[in-house]
């Protein structure tokens, strides 16, 4: 009976440990956090409590859902214990968080000396996938969902570009480019970075602006999965136009 007993425990235990594991995310400690990272080029690491919940967990492990298929990106947390052994506590403190402002979300790139903080206030998947694409473009090719990386590249050219003419030549490579594009999900996308280079060459860089509030507006209201997914598609294309400072 006492065997039994025991069992029963060890099992409900492993079945409770293995409940905690979320897929696409891997669980690290202080022995092997250092070992882990080394290996990939990007890690996007959340420190939370030992047994997260909520929906900023939730928000999380669909990160590590949509991210389980890209190399060298890693998808990670770190459980901090407050009682007992403590565990992780050294890790916690090494990289500055408290207990008071879990969940926190860093970024490590290889190269940098240290991570980015996740602070945006609205914590989702999307805002996080930004965070992601926006830090780690120098080191690893990381997209929003429909955007496509060679049109990406023209994106950006087209975006720091000042002169009508070598915009109209990034544009017709962009235009080529499409012709050669196979899948109707990749037509799709190439269409899209198209006709807004089109649209910035005919009404001027402020398309991008407005067309952003624009979809945003329209997104407030009912509407398919279907077209809803189509406009979430053109936000994250007009993503891909947005020069940030530190490339000016």
């Amino acid at each position: 009976m006492f065997f039994i007993q025991t069992l029963s425990v060890f099992v409900l235990c492993f079945c409770a440990c293995r409940a905690t594991q979320s897929k696409g995310i891997v669980s690290l400690d202080s022995l092997t956090f250092d070992k882990v990272l080394s290996k990939f080029k990007v890690s996007i690491v959340k420190f939370d409590v030992s047994y997260p919940y909520g929906e900023k967990h939730e928000e999380f492990v669909k990160l590590g859902s949509a991210y389980q298929s890209v190399e060298d990106l890693l998808v990670a947390e770190v459980p901090v214990k407050d009682y007992g052994e403590k565990d992780n506590e050294d890790l916690a403190i090494r990289y500055g968080v408290s207990k008071k402002d879990y969940p926190i979300v860093k970024l490590f790139v290889n190269g940098q000396s240290e991570p980015y903080v996740y602070n945006d206030e609205d914590f989702n998947q999307e805002k996080l996938q930004k965070f992601v694409v926006k830090h780690s473009k120098e080191i690893l090719y990381i997209g929003l969902p429909g955007t496509l990386e060679k049109f990406d590249g023209l994106a950006s050219e087209f975006a720091k570009e000042k002169s009508v003419d070598k915009r109209k030549e990034i544009l017709l490579r962009a235009e080529k480019l499409w012709d050669v594009s196979e899948g109707k999900q990749k037509q799709k996308s190439a269409e899209m970075y198209v006709k807004s280079m089109r649209k910035a060459l005919e009404k001027g860089d402020e398309f991008f602006h407005t067309e952003t509030i624009r979809i945003n507006n329209v997104l407030k209201g009912s509407m398919t999965q279907e077209k809803k997914a189509d406009l979430s598609v053109r936000l994250n294309i007009l993503e891909s136009f947005k020069v940030q400072p530190d490339e000016l």
